[in-house]
């Protein structure tokens, strides 16, 4: 009798609601690294900004129809020029533009026009390698700010602890989120910068062997 009376009245009792547990949102994590995730942000736009923008650039001038030295052999053999100079303003090619150099220098000393010839590489090799040093710098800065954002996070923990006079996590909670986000993030913007400036050295590497083969085709042509 008791022991029913005992279960009617554990079963008539409230049951505690779980505890609700806080969510937190991709942004609310982020900003938890405190204000050096300002620059850190400004560093990833500009890190995929210029990364996609080389891309494109060095994706077009390594386009080139495979037979273009093929037409331009044709052209300086039939003794058109005009056609195989407006063939290479129509191409718009780091390679064309050094070949059509090169005709323009036709009936002059050889030296004169691989060194005209030269000139006009070095300069297109530059337009492609423009900003490039900027992805590299970014690779290099980013960990640095983490480990900047590293230091305040310690020293945060240090001092919400001398205005508590408590270690607990709730206190010091604040500052290994700012510690352990700002260190991550930093490497992670390093690792982007330094895989897309690799990325894009492979590419311009191959844009450049295109135009040493069209230029030395185009020198033994003359030869």
């Amino acid at each position: 009798m008791l022991n029913s009376i005992f279960l009617a009245q554990v079963s008539s009792m409230p049951v505690p609601a779980p505890p609700m547990q806080d969510s937190l949102s991709l942004l609310d994590l982020i900003m938890k690294g405190g204000y050096i995730m300002y620059p850190m942000a400004l560093l990833s736009i500009i890190t995929i900004y210029f990364f996609f923008e080389r891309l494109m650039t060095i994706s077009k001038a390594s386009k080139m129809d495979s037979n273009f030295m093929n037409h331009i052999k044709d052209y300086i053999h039939n003794g058109n020029m005009d056609a195989a100079k407006a063939l290479c303003k129509n191409t718009n090619a780091p390679a064309a533009r050094m070949i059509e150099k090169g005709i323009t220098r036709i009936g002059k000393p050889m030296k004169e026009i691989e060194e005209s010839m030269e000139s006009v590489g070095k300069l297109e090799i530059n337009r492609l390698e423009k900003n490039l040093s900027v992805l590299s710098l970014i690779g290099r800065i980013a960990p640095i700010f983490g480990f900047i954002g590293t230091i305040a996070g310690v020293i945060k923990i240090f001092y919400d602890i001398s205005l508590t006079d408590n270690i607990s996590i709730g206190v010091i909670s604040s500052g290994l989120y700012q510690k352990m986000i700002t260190s991550a993030t930093g490497l992670v913007i390093g690792l982007i910068a330094f895989i897309g400036y690799y990325i894009l050295n492979a590419m311009l590497d191959k844009t450049i062997n295109k135009m040493e083969t069209a230029s030395v085709e185009f020198i033994d042509l003359l030869k």
